[in-house]
């Protein structure tokens, strides 16, 4: 096997985790490579030499990879998609953060989940991601154009809302008075979305959902739309500018700018292990069912 290494920060809590992965995968003679930034955190911690093998960015990581495991929380793999890309190469979560629904392998089942890995005991979870296009364009979201789990226009320098005119498919659906508005995937209905009170989707349901931030017009409510759905915004405002995210990046953009939000051509593989499923991740984060009288 080849696997490719990621992490986005070193906290004293993820040591005796990274420790552990590269004992088991040592001791299978699993072929690593750690990504750049990453191994120069850990050889100023003295966990690594600098002579490990390594890669640099999303051109280095093709299809001869079998496997990315990503070590951190939620948000260190929505880093690890943008170097994965269109590659097809599944990512594996380690959680060594808190709150995480897509880093569901835990620190304590480390050695027993990298086993079902070495013996194919996996299943793959493909998760549809957003993509963006500007008119006018913008050179700054040209190239890492998607989202694995939201699309999200807000206001930028003020207190005030903002105006989003939506239209679905070309038809006008609604100018929403907002702090701003959430496109979410499935993958990204348990993130920014549900705390803004949108619906909970399992990975393969074929939705998307718009969420409103903090409505003024008090009857506007989550949307539920098919995920071929085209999705045209204009925003406008009292500043000149409003931002936009794909997942963790930000981005400033003039108001008389349109975007345009589709379903990207390809999807990202996360890998599903026995006793690591989305609901069970869903039980466990949520406490459902956590409750005196059960």
């Amino acid at each position: 096997m080849k696997v490719a290494i990621y992490g986005q920060y070193y906290l004293n809590s993820t040591e005796p985790i990274i420790k552990d992965i590269f004992i088991f995968l040592i001791k299978n003679n699993v072929e690593t490579l750690i990504e750049a930034n990453f191994l120069d955190m850990l050889f100023e911690k003295n966990l690594f030499e600098k002579k490990h093998s390594t890669y640099q960015s999303y051109t280095e990581l093709d299809s001869s990879f079998d496997l990315l495991i990503s070590i951190g929380g939620d948000g260190t793999i929505l880093r690890a998609a943008t170097l994965v890309k269109d590659t097809g190469v599944p990512i594996l979560g380690i959680n060594a953060g808190r709150l995480g629904f897509l880093a569901t392998v835990q620190k304590d089942n480390i050695a027993e989940f990298m086993q079902f890995i070495i013996d194919k005991k996996y299943s793959i979870s493909k998760r549809t991601l957003l993509s963006l296009s500007c008119s006018p364009e913008n050179e700054a979201i040209k190239d890492l154009n998607f989202a694995i789990n939201e699309i999200t226009v807000s206001r930028k320098e003020t207190t005030s809302m903002i105006t989003i005119e939506t239209y679905l498919n070309d038809e006008y659906l609604n100018s929403y008075w907002a702090d701003g508005l959430i496109i979410a995937t499935p993958t990204g209905s348990t993130g920014y979305s549900m705390s803004c009170g949108g619906p909970i989707f399992t990975p393969n349901v074929k939705s998307l959902v718009i969420t409103p931030i903090a409505p003024h017009n008090l009857n506007a409510r989550p949307l539920v739309v098919t995920d071929n759905t085209e999705i045209r915004l204009k925003v406008s405002g009292r500043d000149d500018h409003y931002l936009v995210s794909l997942d963790s990046r930000l981005f400033s953009v003039k108001n008389d700018t349109v975007l345009h939000i589709k379903k990207s051509p390809f999807k990202i593989n996360m890998v599903e292990i026995p006793d690591a499923t989305f609901l069970k991740t869903l039980r466990t984060k949520l406490f459902w069912g956590e409750d005196r009288r059960n």
